[in-house]
Parts: structure tokens; C-alpha cells; sequence
């Protein structure tokens, strides 16, 4: 069956290539500035690298893709053949990733359907892996849209950083900005809320933290289907014993993916970052 719908996302994703082009996914990427230059996500700047600059206290910004990236992509997507394109990207509210995407999808050859997904990280992920198995299986783009949004609106993502000092300098961390005068003394977990990244709980402890996020996670996946990513940045040791411990605690796990997360989200939260993203299938 030819497939007439294509599937758009951006660099946050942080799907693996393989997985992408096995699906059919195009991620367009945003952009990551130390100092005075420029490096897009995904090819041309290392998590590694980031993680140096930050730990310097180096100029660190991210940008979102100006719409004629959008725009050739959209034009390039549509020269496969496709009738239509469902566009996923991470929240507004975090970047103006999904603006420059609509500003573009009004002048490509094809229709394009825009969606704000409020998530990040694999968090949008999995909402473009569904979207594209809904195309691939001959939905339509406002199949592809439904399934994207569904699978938006029942995933959790939980947050362990080692301070919020690098979520304070973007102005990403929502009602936790009320409690930086007293950050030094606790561990804080995130949550993904509403499209903000917002306090859920203080810690203590980084070892209590990371133990009530495994709390966390198992609770909120219950027994039923579930897909589960461990994101982190320069903690891999970290990643690879919750997700082995998540393994064995969560009976319902479908698959579990291990990633380090991307430049551009990793800029905002620092080294240390340990995220859990629950997406019941």
C-alpha cells in the first residue's frame, strides 16, 4: 500500500535515526549557540561538547528552525509523492518551534496539519512514532493528528536534575522559579505539565530523588502497555540502572528506550538530568 501521509517532527524528539527512517520520519532541527556560533542539533553539536560548555559557564542558547526550514522541508517531503503532512512538535510553550512551523505550512504544495503535542524529549517521540504507524497502516492526516494526540495526552514525563540553575537562565521552569532561594538544600523532581516543565516535588537527597522517580514511574504505568525512555545527560551510569530496575518493576513494559537527551533540551537542564517519559500504548 503507497503511503499518502508524511510525518514531520524536530530535533527533540530524540529518535533514533534507524527509527526514523524505518518509519518514514523527517525531524527538522533546532540550533544550539555557544558563544557566537551556531551548531544544528543532532549533526553538528555532541552532548558531550554541550556539557563541557555548560560545566565552563560558557554562553549557552538555543533557537528554534526559521519557517523556510520548515518550509524546504515541507517542499521536499511533499516531492515523495504524499498528499498531505502532520507536523508534531514539542510545546509552545518551551519554543517557538510550532509558530515557525505554521507560518511555513501555509504556503506548502501540500496540506499540512500543525500540532503543538505539549510534549518533549521522547515525549513527542512516541506521539510521531504512533502518528507514523497510523500512516503507515493508510490513515489519513487527521487519523495520523488523533492518534498523535491521544498518545499526547496520556503520557507523563518526570524530571531529575541536579539544580535548576540552567532551567532558571532560560525561563523554562514555570511555579519553580518560586522556590529558588531555597534550592540549594534539595534534590527538585519536574514534571512535564500543561506544555511547562513545573516543580512536582523537593528531595533531598539526589538518591531519594532518583528513587521516587522510579516511584513515579511505576505507579503512573500501572499493568496496562506501555513504552518507557530513560533520557539522561553525562549520567549514563545513572540511565542504565533505573532503566534495569524499571525492567524488572514495571509489568506492563512494552519497549524501553536509553538515550542520552539532545543538545537543545540538555542546555536548559544541565549535566546530571535524569528523565522518565511513561507513554501508555
Amino acid at each position: 500500500m503507497s503511503r499518502h501521509v508524511a510525518i514531520v517532527t524536530d530535533s527533540t524528539a530524540y529518535l533514533p535515526q534507524r527509527t526514523m527512517e524505518r518509519h518514514g520520519i523527517t525531524a527538522v532541527p533546532l540550533t544550539v549557540v555557544l558563544g557566537d556560533q551556531a551548531f544544528e542539533e543532532g549533526t553538528e553539536i555532541t552532548t558531550r561538547s554541550l556539557a563541557q560548555a555548560l560545566q565552563k559557564r560558557r554562553s549557552v542558547t538555543t533557537s528554534r528552525p526559521s519557517p523556510q526550514q520548515f518550509a524546504e522541508t515541507y517542499r521536499e517531503v511533499a516531492a515523495s509523492g504524499v498528499t498531505g503532512i502532520v507536523s508534531l512538535h514539542l510545546s509552545a510553550e518551551l519554543s517557538g518551534t510550532y509558530d515557525a512551523a505554521v507560518v511555513a505550512a501555509r504556503e506548502a504544495p501540500v496540506p499540512v496539519r500543525v500540532v503543538d503535542t505539549g510534549m518533549v524529549a521522547m515525549a513527542l517521540g512516541f506521539c510521531a512514532l504512533a502518528a507514523a504507524e497510523t500512516a503507515e497502516a493508510g490513515g489519513t492526516v487527521d487519523e495520523a493528528v488523533t492518534t498523535a494526540e491521544k498518545r499526547a495526552a496520556g503520557t507523563s514525563a518526570y524530571f531529575y536534575v541536579d539544580t535548576l540553575e540552567y532551567l532558571r537562565r532560560g525561563g523554562r521552569i514555570g511555579t519553580a522559579q518560586a522556590l529558588l532561594g531555597s534550592a540549594l538544600a534539595v534534590k527538585p523532581l519536574l514534571q512535564l505539565e500543561n506544555g511547562r516543565i513545573d516543580l512536582l516535588e523537593k528531595v533531598r537527597t539526589a538518591s531519594r530523588a532518583i528513587a521516587r522517580l522510579e516511584e513515579l514511574v511505576a505507579d503512573r504505568a500501572g499493568s496496562a502497555p506501555v513504552d518507557i525512555a530513560v533520557h539522561h545527560l553525562a549520567a549514563p551510569d545513572r540511565a542504565s540502572a533505573l532503566a534495569e530496575r524499571l525492567r524488572t518493576r514495571v509489568q506492563g513494559l512494552a519497549d524501553l528506550h536509553v538515550s542520552e537527551i539532545g543538545a537543545v533540551i540538555g542546555a536548559h537542564t544541565g549535566p546530571g538530568l535524569l528523565g522518565v517519559v511513561v507513554s501508555p500504548r
